[in-house]
């Protein structure tokens, strides 16, 4: 296992780590399987230089007619990005190609929505001629005309991706191929004090690295939230419960689907950061409850500005 610094640049460039252990495991760790027991969607937002956006003409019965983004479940078998570039030929008749994870949706993990930028790069906009099962014609949109949309939550993704092409709120982020069989974190969890001195908590001292957490498999965890696994390890850590956790996003995720029921998970590589009370300020990180978690000080700068942008 590399060095806390060298795992912490990787992530920071959007890469992966093999997935070996989970530090805070369930009772039981059971692997998902897409289309079985997790459901995967995946949505493409193409747009031109007119901030045109490709949109796709529904043919299913219940919202015949209606438009929508280019999106659809992923299958067994597929990486996410191969997902995506399938349901946009199929949907468009546009072959694209991905180029940047814009968002993330959950309802907890059992449906996850991975949403991405991409751009045209063959094939021709399908016409009403070539309708079929998938759609029934697909268009670029100006975004002003009237259009009867299937469900209006696109809107403000759409929003969003005209404003990340035109200033960029997060790096570049395409999932890394990595094999997972559950849906986890890998939690890097920072603590900053006033000083600007930067800390990092790792599991075993002896061979540092960042804790992963899974999502649970019980009606009470599928019912909730995929961050609840994060908060729970962060009580699993610390003595004290008082702290304040906040989430900064994903830096990276990793997924492979070459095996399905093995390796259909996704882990989440996130940063959250972890701050006392007011009332309790310390300049130092809040004790850790187990042995085997412990604070990592960060004191390479460029690690710390690289860290502190996100």
């Amino acid at each position: 296992m590399d060095s806390v610094e060298n795992q912490l640049e990787l992530l920071l460039k959007g890469g992966g780590i093999e997935m070996q252990e989970y530090d805070s495991p369930l009772e039981e760790v059971v692997p998902v399987t897409v289309r079985k027991t997790v459901c995967y969607i995946v949505a493409a937002i193409i747009l031109n230089e007119q901030k045109e956006v490709v949109m796709m003409q529904e043919a299913k019965q219940e919202c015949y007619g209606k438009w929508y983004l280019p999106a659809g479940r992923m299958e067994q078998n597929e990486t996410i990005v191969q997902a995506v570039k399938r349901e946009v030929q199929e949907e468009t008749g546009l072959e694209c190609e991905p180029y940047t994870l814009l968002s993330v949706e959950e309802r907890g993990p059992r449906w996850i929505r991975f949403v991405f930028l991409a751009r045209v790069t063959g094939g021709n906009m399908k016409s009403t001629s070539e309708s079929d099962n998938e759609s029934l014609q697909a268009k670029w949109w100006d975004r002003v005309s009237p259009l009867p949309l299937r469900a209006r939550d696109i809107l403000n993704l759409i929003s969003f991706a005209v404003k990340h092409k035109e200033k960029a709120s997060h790096p570049v982020t395409i999932p890394v191929e990595l094999p997972c069989p559950v849906v986890c974190h890998r939690v890097l969890a920072a603590f900053l004090n006033r000083s600007n001195d930067l800390w990092l908590l790792v599991n075993n001292p002896g061979r540092p690295h960042f804790p992963v957490t899974a999502c649970g498999s019980s009606s009470a965890d599928l019912s909730c939230s995929i961050e609840v696994a994060i908060y729970r390890l962060v009580k699993e850590c610390l003595k004290d419960p008082q702290v304040k956790v906040k989430m900064h996003g994903i830096l990276g995720l990793q997924h492979s689907g070459t095996v399905p029921g093995k390796t259909d998970g996704v882990c989440f590589n996130v940063l959250v950061t972890v701050a006392q009370v007011e009332s309790k300020y310390s300049p130092f990180p809040p004790d850790v409850n187990n042995a085997k978690y412990a604070w990592h000080k960060v004191d390479d700068d460029d690690l710390k500005i690289q860290l502190l942008e996100r």
